[in-house]
């Protein structure tokens, strides 16, 4: 067979991540400000998922922006 198997979870993957880079190319010409709360929604939303364990691999001034920042979580 040739292609992609449809329950091969990397092309399953790979094709979420080509779906989510198109959506956040079509917020790029929106309001800056729309496209950071969106943005923040989805690294909280993120962080959750992980149990919280992705705002230890963002930079300060990115945990901040999206609320993520351990000293005002807590």
């Amino acid at each position: 067979m040739t292609g992609a198997d449809p329950a091969d979870p990397v092309a399953a993957t790979d094709d979420d991540a080509a779906e989510l880079i198109a959506q956040l190319r079509a917020l790029a010409g929106a309001d800056p400000t729309d496209v950071r709360q969106v943005v923040a929604e989805v690294l909280a939303a993120l962080d959750r998922a992980a149990g919280g364990a992705l705002r230890e691999h963002l930079p300060e001034a990115i945990r901040v922006d999206a609320g993520l920042d351990a000293s005002r979580s807590a």
